[in-house]
């Protein structure tokens, strides 16, 4: 087993740790598998064993709490949720559309 360090984003927060496995691809698997896809960036070093100045990766793992799933009935809240915002915000941005076109014509029909 080899030593290796990552830099992971997890939840938002990066966090530099390390890992012990056979080869670099599968310290990117097992944190990929942990954290989800794309949670490893850059590259994947190897380091010595005896190197103190990361921590392991349960370490790491011991003040992330795990995020439970939405009942299907909380994730069709959550989503109306979302909905309900974008929809908001679309409102919001077609009214200082046509309060713009409104101005722009006002000042073409001064300058005439």
């Amino acid at each position: 087993m080899n030593k290796y360090v990552l830099t992971l984003r997890v939840r938002g927060r990066i966090l530099k740790t390390a890992v012990f496995a056979e080869s670099p691809l599968y310290a990117q698997l097992i944190c990929e598998y942990l954290y989800g896809i794309n949670s490893v960036l850059g590259t994947v070093v190897r380091v010595a064993k005896e190197d103190l100045s990361v921590e392991i990766l349960d370490e790491v793992a011991g003040f992330l709490k795990p995020i439970k799933p939405l009942t299907p009935q909380q994730a069709r809240i959550d989503g109306l949720k979302k909905q309900k915002d974008n929809a908001t915000k679309q409102l919001k941005a077609e009214r200082d559309r046509q309060k713009l076109a409104k101005a722009q014509q006002q000042i073409f029909n001064l300058n005439r």
